[in-house]
């Protein structure tokens, strides 16, 4: 929706008003048992509610005269998984009416010129967004990187103004991943507020930002990494679990308290080709409240968070 400006993919809070004000006050769920098959978020039929929100909002830009948003997305080398993400980046920015520029640059490019191009798009003002697809060549540095984007620009989140600014409770942009997930639980109906959160994993794109998305809306939360003790126990107390770890099945099913919700970032190729997440899905699924599925769940939503990050950004440049 537009509301004061601000686009929002938050039916109850208008923009970024959720922090510290609004947070997530829906109906209290009642626990499932733990014999009680979990609810599916299925994160391609809400991904695809908010894709669809986007491209009205940017359809009514046009009609009032307002310039298409711009997003560039720059991919340095040829990692598999990551030209696949780009690929589907690249179709959404259509699907949504964006104007979108592709470098697809050599492995072999030098940091310097992956700056230089990052300049050229801070000047440039028909891009609103800049995305530098992760990970990069081992020679360039990707802090370097993430830092010389204009933080207006920053749609993935990264950069440590905005990182900065989600840790004071003032978020401008907000990382892809972690927002996608608390578009996710809102479609629980669960009130947040409350809730020990547990955040297994602690990486600078999904752990860290996740945990001060989920301080914002109330919660207690726990982060657990490599070197936590206990973390089976940990996770047994969980009312909300975030697995972001990248070990396949790692968080066994049955330490999942009955009733909890369960999101899995994690997406892990087996040797037989399957895809699983970092959650034992099928005996977690038989305690938990809610769960995300594998692929299907997250995966969607970052690139859908990506698409209203990037109207957020036009909006504000406006």
């Amino acid at each position: 929706m537009i509301r004061g400006g601000q686009f929002s993919v938050n039916s109850r809070c208008a923009g970024y008003a959720w922090i510290g004000g609004c947070g997530y006050h829906g109906r209290m769920s009642t626990p499932a048992p733990a014999n009680m098959s979990a609810k599916i978020l299925d994160g391609k039929s809400i991904a695809a509610e908010v894709q669809e929100k986007v491209r009205i909002a940017v359809k009514n830009r046009l009609e009032n005269g307002l310039k298409q948003p711009g997003l560039a997305v720059l991919l340095v080398g040829s990692d598999p998984a990551s030209e696949v993400y780009v690929r589907n980046k690249r179709k959404s920015c259509d699907e949504v009416g964006f104007h979108s520029v592709a470098f697809d640059m050599p492995a072999d490019t030098s940091q310097d010129e992956l700056l230089q191009h990052i300049d050229a798009l801070n000047a440039d003002d028909d891009i609103d967004g800049i995305l530098v697809q992760l990970p990069l060549p081992e020679h360039i540095d990707p802090e370097r990187v993430i830092e010389r984007i204009d933080p207006g620009k920053d749609v993935d989140g990264f950069h440590p103004y905005n990182v900065g600014r989600m840790a004071l409770r003032l978020p401008t942009m907000r990382s892809c991943t972690p927002r996608g997930v608390m578009t996710m639980l809102e479609h629980t109906d669960m009130d947040l507020a409350g809730l020990d959160a547990v955040v297994v994993g602690q990486s600078n794109i999904v752990g860290r930002p996740m945990a001060m998305e989920l301080l914002a809306a109330r919660c207690t939360v726990t982060i657990c990494h490599s070197r936590t003790k206990n973390l089976a126990d940990k996770v047994a107390r969980a009312d909300l679990l975030v697995a972001a770890v990248g070990r396949p099945e790692f968080i066994q099913g049955d330490w999942i308290k009955a009733g909890a919700i369960v999101i899995d970032v994690g997406i892990n190729r087996l040797e037989d080709g399957r895809l699983v997440g970092d959650v034992e899905f099928e005996r977690a699924s038989q305690r938990a409240a809610w769960i995300t599925p594998v692929p299907g769940g997250v995966g969607p939503m970052t690139v859908a968070t990506l698409l209203a990050n990037t109207l957020n950004a036009a909006e504000r440049r406006d």
